[in-house]
């Protein structure tokens, strides 16, 4: 039998774009390597719409090279997507990388900043090194990314390094295709990098060897100090000194709001909290954001870090100056955002200096520009995936797919921890933490950002999408703008943005709790039963009306809303008397005569009562303080629900009031009342989702708003409708409060059929 004569692989020619976060986290290195290993032929280069490669050789080796791409990338790459086109060889002789193009369309994908790799953690603490303690190292696996970036493609040039020469060592790794450090923007050594300086509070430099080391000693004797970080300064001190935190607090103007700390690691994590599932991933990520955990009564961290929380919010150090802070036995730091209550964080060092040099008794800082301010990210473990509270410094600016996104469309946020959200084609990019828009300073960083943003990603808004609360700065901002706009409620966005983190269409069941929002009838909304899709609800019922005293006041002192559900619960026949000496008396008849007393429909209100009420909370000094101290003393183990009554959909809790009155009377503890009233709600909250299932069909259910960051309320809920056969949907990309909604209203208005 003659042998069938043997066959050579045919040569291929292939042209790929590859999209996604693949710029600035050594890919081209890693593509120039796996070909080389292959044999294979061509080049790779950085674009405007992310990494394009030829490659050419022997078909098997190309299949096996797509294999490697796609299965093994680099640890901080993401593919989104590879288009691939086949071509005529034509022959190319070697493997190379190739500079970056420029083109017209810009749809790169910029890395977020990423948490000091392993790799350089090892050169940073080791002698032998040449970039022994260097507190600026950095490679493609690590380092600065959208904190420095002025404009893409992503290259030395357009970013604030731009003005560091790099000495023939670094120039040499930059340029080796096989070094960790190949074309990574921010290298620098000792030699030719930033540098650390130690400032006083005017400004001074200090004349000491090592400003880091002086630095940890100034830390040791309880001085204050302001550090430059990533995205802004923050303001460290020791911890376990209550003097010093009760110093900072008073400094600050930040009375009870809670500090975060930065550990040393995991273990010391483990001596100051409870680890539940998920944490331990969570601290250890890239990302590396702040974790809320529930603290050890052990870990004798001064009471003033977290007055009246059994949490502690703690971060690993993620920039080569935060490890190197921790030498000479310094375990954990407070390490606060820097600024003074509720403006931005300070980021320019001229900038610090004039805001903080009242707080700060120190500045370790350094020359290596800051381009966008960038706050700590925040978040909790629920059921073992991340709870968002604030979506920042790791994960923006990478983007979140919109399902069914027809237009480019700029979504201006919410006033309350806002954020701001841009699409381009199918991609939604969710601002930083902007802030509160209740000054100057902050909207002016919500304008900056904005214009930052459209240049990176080269969007022009076809389409803005605003708040219907017509004094909203950021609905101001769009009124002001030449650009077609949709105005949307504030609550219908909130189901909007859990719906578009499942590409839900609805019919769905929106519950959706939190304090304050503009409803379409000019009262405040705030607990919302609403049937949603992507095109409109349907307001299905609501908490009762009832009024608010004093308007906003009442958000800022919870005793107005005690004393109110107490006047409707005993129609005027009972109250307390420490709600008289506070100026009831006189309040209760602008009530009657309407006079500054808005009907609302608040679950945050509702519970902002209950804490007064029970004598936890009468004022409060940081937004959602009553509800959060409510949370933490409720008992778990406490049994049993107070009544209320429903007409169709609208909730009455008045007979729950007057339970509870009866409950502290009878001398029922009140750490058992506060557990009673979160069961109440859940239960509240199955019998409307129930009703909705009978009258409407609706099985599905997205939770939303700001009171679905209490984990107790949250896990009660999910509990009960799963245990009900609900399909349950919560958030885990956006924060469920106000920091989320510009996802919402981003993926109504790129849907909006005009």
């Amino acid at each position: 039998m003659a042998r069938e004569p043997f066959k050579r692989n045919p040569m291929k020619r292939l042209r790929l774009t590859v999209k996604g976060i693949v710029q600035g986290v050594g890919f081209r290195p890693f593509v120039f390597k796996v070909a080389s290993a292959l044999n294979l032929k061509g080049w790779v280069l950085n674009d405007e719409e992310g990494v394009k490669i030829e490659i050419e050789g022997d078909e098997e080796k190309l299949e096996e090279f797509l294999r490697e791409l796609l299965s093994n990338p680099p640890p901080r790459a993401e593919i989104e997507e590879v288009e691939k086109e086949e071509l005529e060889p034509i022959g190319y002789s070697s493997f190379e990388i190739k500079e970056s193009e420029e083109s017209f369309e810009r749809s790169v994908l910029v890395s977020p900043d990423m948490a000091t790799c392993e790799d350089c953690l090892r050169e940073l603490f080791d002698p032998q090194d040449r970039r022994y303690r260097y507190p600026f190292i950095n490679c493609t696996n690590c380092g600065p990314r959208f904190t420095i970036i002025k404009d893409v493609p992503y290259d030395r040039d357009k970013t604030t390094m731009a003005s560091f020469k790099m000495c023939p060592d670094c120039l040499s790794e930059y340029h080796n295709p096989l070094d960790r450090r190949f074309h990574a923007q921010p290298n620098a050594c000792p030699k030719c990098g930033p540098k650390v300086f130690l400032l006083d509070r005017e400004g001074r430099k200090m004349e000491v060897d090592d400003p880091i080391r002086e630095a940890i000693k100034l830390l040791k004797e309880g001085k204050i100090l302001a550090v430059k970080g990533l995205g802004g300064f923050h303001l460290a001190c020791d911890p376990f000194k209550e003097e010093v935190v009760w110093e900072l607090r008073r400094r600050k103007w930040r009375e009870d709001k809670p500090f975060a700390l930065m550990c040393k690691n995991l273990e010391v994590v483990k001596e100051l909290c409870f680890l539940e599932e998920g944490a331990e991933k969570l601290l250890l990520s890239k990302e590396r954001p702040i974790v809320i955990l529930k603290g050890k009564p052990s870990s004798r961290i001064a009471p003033s870090v977290a007055p009246g929380q059994n949490t502690l919010g703690v971060m690993l150090p993620y920039t080569p100056l935060h490890h190197l802070l921790f030498e000479d036995g310094i375990r954990c730091l407070v390490m606060t955002s820097g600024n003074i209550s509720d403006e931005p964080i300070a980021y320019k060092d001229q900038e610090a200096l004039e805001r903080l040099s009242k707080i700060a008794d120190f500045f370790l800082t350094h020359n290596r520009p800051i381009w966008m301010r960038c706050d700590d990210s925040v978040m909790k473990v629920f059921k073992g995936k991340p709870l968002f509270f604030r979506r920042s410094r790791g994960y923006v600016p990478k983007p979140i797919f919109l399902k069914g996104a027809k237009r480019n469309v700029l979504a201006l946020g919410a006033e309350l921890k806002n954020t701001f959200c841009i699409t381009r084609g199918s991609y939604a990019f969710l601002s930083h933490h902007i802030g509160d828009l209740e000054n100057y300073e902050t909207f002016r960083s919500f304008e900056e950002a904005i214009e930052h943003f459209k240049k990176l990603l080269r969007v022009e808004p076809e389409l803005l999408i605003h708040d219907l609360h017509p004094d909203y700065l950021s609905t101001r901002y769009a009124l002001e703008k030449d650009i077609p706009r949709l105005a949307i409620q504030h609550h219908f966005a909130h189901a909007l943005s859990c719906m578009a983190e499942y590409g839900l269409e609805g019919p769905v069941l929106g519950i959706i709790m939190d304090g304050t929002g503009f409803g379409e009838d000019a009262t405040i909304w705030g607990c919302e039963f609403l049937e949603v899709t992507t095109e409109g609800f349907l307001r299905l019922g609501h908490l009762k009306y009832i009024e608010m005293p004093g308007g906003e006041k009442a958000i800022r002192e919870p005793w107005r809303m005690g004393a109110i559900y107490l006047e409707k619960a005993f129609e005027g026949k009972w109250t307390m008397d420490r709600y008289k000496e506070l100026g009831w008396e006189l309040l209760r008849e602008g009530v009657k005569r309407g006079l500054n007393a808005p009907l609302c429909s608040s679950m945050g209100r509702l519970f902002d009562a209950v804490s007064s009420i029970i004598g936890l909370r009468d004022m409060v000094n940081y937004e959602g303080q009553a509800a959060i101290e409510l949370e933490v003393l409720a008992d778990p183990k406490a049994q049993g629900n107070y009544p209320f009554e429903m007409d169709g959909y609208v909730v009455d809790p008045l007979p729950m009031i007057r339970a509870i009155v009866r409950d502290l009377e009878a001398g029922i503890n009140r750490s058992q009342v506060a557990m009673r009233f979160h069961r109440t709600i859940s239960k509240m909250i199955l019998q409307v989702a129930q009703r909705a299932r009978e009258e409407r069909g609706l099985q599905e259910v997205v939770l939303s708003g700001g009171c679905f960051q209490n984990l107790l309320l949250l896990e009660l809920v999910t509990n009960l409708l799963e245990g009900n056969h609900f399909k349950v949907y919560t958030h885990h990309k956006v924060p469920p409060n106000d920091g989320g909604i510009s996802l919402g209203q981003a993926y109504y208005g790129s849907r909006w059929r005009s």
